[in-house]
């Protein structure tokens, strides 16, 4: 039987002054298969604050303080250990003395408009500084003047479209792109390929305004003075751009700043609709920003383990933000505050975790995913060998519609448990589940009679742990009707993400906050504590399978090619099959392990702790060395999607435009055996041991 207690917890937002107060139910013991995270009752108290909420850039010195107040906060919480852990990395920011721009010239070379140096304040903040203008981080520098070519999207497909069916070629011009569908790194890293000497972004209402919703702060859509900021990197998990591969310390080599890697060679610039739909003629771009190595600040603390102190459950989420953060990072950075806060408190009563417990506060994840890549660089070696799983907390809301969860195969079941022992907060669902109102809102289109759970992609400080060290992972948030055509929430990364609008209009009860903490705590918890680790191998090899047949008929649209070239799936499929079996056989040992025998049990969590890692492939995919995951990577084409078999999807992207098809089909070849042969060795890895 699983006992609980109740706790308090205390949602705080940090940096925006105020807190949430509500009481909740926690573990206080366990069982090896089954996690239990009732919410029986609790109760909602707001307190406002007096105090101004500030900005806390990466690299400024409002964020080192907030830092060091979650340093001193969780040293009281009771963890065993609490540090600051500093990189020095290459960050960028705009020129105070030369503001960024775009204007419109006419005939005679005359700026006859310019665009908005600013967004209009939203109320009670019209006098808080530092506020950084709307840029796009890591620009580069320039004046490119010439005529604006409209791409949509910015998408490969809408380049494709532009230059082999409209005929436009965009060499030498300006684009103007949306934002919405894809990272907006991809979107400029397109551009240069079409030849464009200047990208410039902006918020179509289309995308991200509500029918029928007012802008902010009389409803949640975005102003038309709004302009999304932005890191436009195309890093493919490098992290800091100057030490690519190793941690941005002291002692490190640096490149050169402008060898950096990923750095985009044209000017890029976001702006809001209302300048937008204004420009339609011969524009100029005006981009100052600077790129400098600053210091920046992880916040690393610990719960060590009891019987397996070597085997590390990490917490993490980002603290910095382009602006006040309301949504993206304090939302998540809250709940990771009160899930350190309720280990804290259990630990004060005798409790400690079986494995040891690691929470990190990441600073510079909007520039890249740099505080958390430098430091899980730092201590690559120690992970590898010792990190069973990686639980991101980013925002916890993106919406107020139901659970979103991307995670690795390896945690399905573990996740469809819990979440049928969470009550869901939604609406027309008292009394039942999250697991069934999430099933009813957001079923699976592959698997049946269970919710969807999406394939891990990037665009998050989940990326280095599991596409580079194949340590398994996973995030859960509320999200929006993914029916709906408008954006998770409108004002992401705009000075209008205060805690105001999440007040307001997102989650007024914080109820959502609260199922988001027993589902992020309810992970953390059962993946410290359980004797056998809840991975489940079963759910990967159906996983493999699905993506092998989905891959396999991507292909069969070149059926006269896989002729022509020799090209066959067989040694895929025939590694999936077998990797299938062995996981059934696995599982089958794993109900008949006695609990008692430390060895044993420890011997059979090995297997499940480094299956993830199996999957990785130490020369990584071709042409990004640090997407090092056979099965599964951040699409080529949009870094925040997840692409499964990605090294034979990028292969046969696009083919036929190939120029020698004998040498693309040649690499189809080539990725479908690396595919069979990682698949092939996974599978040993979950024999018996002789």
């Amino acid at each position: 039987m699983i006992l609980v207690g109740p706790f308090q917890i205390i949602l705080t937002y940090s940096i925006l002054f105020y807190s949430i107060l509500f009481y909740s139910i926690l573990f206080y013991s366990y069982n090896s298969f089954k996690v239990l995270c009732l919410m029986a009752w609790f109760s909602l108290e707001i307190q406002f604050p007096s105090l101004t909420p500030l900005p806390h850039l990466a690299g400024t010195k409002e964020n080192l303080h907030l830092a060091q107040q979650v340093q001193a906060e969780w040293k009281e919480f009771g963890l065993d250990s609490v540090q600051l852990v500093h990189y020095d990395v290459l960050l960028s920011y705009p020129d105070d003395t030369k503001p960024n721009y775009i204007s419109i010239i006419d005939e005679h070379g005359n700026e006859i408009f310019n665009t908005s140096l600013s967004e209009p304040p939203p109320p009670g903040y019209e006098t808080v500084r530092d506020v950084v203008p709307p840029y796009s981080a890591f620009s580069a520098q320039g004046m490119p003047e010439g005529e604006l070519v409209y791409v949509n999207y910015g998408r490969t497909e809408d380049f494709f479209k532009l230059e082999r069916e409209m005929g436009i070629n965009c060499t030498g011009k300006i684009v103007i792109a949306r934002y919405g569908k894809i990272f907006r790194g991809n979107k400029v890293k397109n551009a240069e390929l079409a030849g464009a000497k200047g990208v410039i972004l902006y918020s179509d209402p289309a995308d991200y305004c509500a029918p029928g919703v007012d802008p902010y702060p009389n409803g949640w859509n975005l102003p038309g003075g709004g302009a999304q900021r932005g890191n436009v990197l195309n890093l493919n998990g490098a992290g800091d751009p100057l030490t690519p591969g190793y941690p941005a310390k002291e002692y490190t080599y640096r490149l050169d700043k402008a060898s950096g890697v990923g750095l985009p060679k044209i000017p890029v610039h976001p702006i809001g609709y209302h300048d937008a739909e204004l420009l339609l003629r011969k524009v100029k771009m005006h981009i100052h920003s600077n790129n400098e190595v600053r210091r920046i600040y992880n916040v690393i603390g610990t719960i060590r383990g009891t019987v397996e102190p070597d085997r590390y459950v990490i917490l993490g989420g980002h603290r910095d933000s382009w602006v006040f953060g309301g949504i993206d990072p304090q939302s998540g950075a809250a709940v990771v505050h009160e899930i350190v806060r309720s280990f804290g408190k259990l630990k004060r009563k005798g409790w400690r975790p079986r494995r040891t417990v690691i929470f990190a506060s990441w600073d510079a994840e909007e520039f890249g995913l740099l505080g958390s890549t430098e430091w899980a660089e730092e201590n690559a070696k120690v992970l590898q060998a010792r990190g069973v799983a990686y639980i991101n907390a980013d925002s916890s809301i993106e919406g107020n519609y139901t659970l979103r969860v991307d995670c690795t195969p390896l945690m399905y079941r573990l996740v469809y448990s819990l979440t049928k022992e969470i009550p869901s907060p939604d609406e027309g669902f008292e009394g039942k589940s999250l697991y069934e109102s999430w099933y009813k809102k957001n079923p699976s289109s592959e698997y049946k009679e269970v919710p969807r759970i999406n394939k891990l992609g990037s665009g998050n400080d989940f990326e280095v742990f599991f596409q580079r060290l194949g340590i398994a992972s996973g995030r859960a948030r509320y999200s929006k009707n993914l029916v709906k055509k408008y954006s998770s929430y409108p004002v992401y990364h705009t000075v209008y993400e205060t805690y105001e609008i999440v007040e307001r209009f997102y989650d007024p009860t914080f109820k959502n906050h609260l199922t988001v903490a027993q589902v992020r705590g309810g992970l953390v918890f059962e993946l410290a504590n359980s004797v056998v680790l809840p991975f489940d191998g079963r759910d990967y090899a159906s996983a493999v399978s699905n993506y092998a047949h989905i891959i396999y008929n991507l292909s069969r649209n070149h059926e006269e090619e896989l002729a022509t070239y020799n090209v066959s799936f067989d040694a895929l499929f025939s590694a999936v099959e077998n990797f299938t079996e062995v996981a059934a056989s696995f599982h089958d040992r794993l109900q008949q392990i006695d609990t008692n025998n430390v060895l044993a049990v420890r011997s059979l969590n090995d297997q499940l702790m480094l299956l993830e890692r199996a999957f990785i492939d130490p020369l990584g995919l071709p042409g990004r060395p640090f997407y090092r995951h056979v099965i599964f990577a951040p699409s080529s084409h949009n870094k925040y999607a997840g692409e499964s078999f990605p090294g034979i999807y990028d292969a046969m992207f696009d083919i036929k435009n190939k120029a020698d098809q004998h040498e693309a089909w040649e690499e189809v070849k080539k990725q479908i055996s690396i595919a069979a042969f990682t698949v092939q060795a996974a599978a040993e890895t979950l024999k018996e041991v002789a």
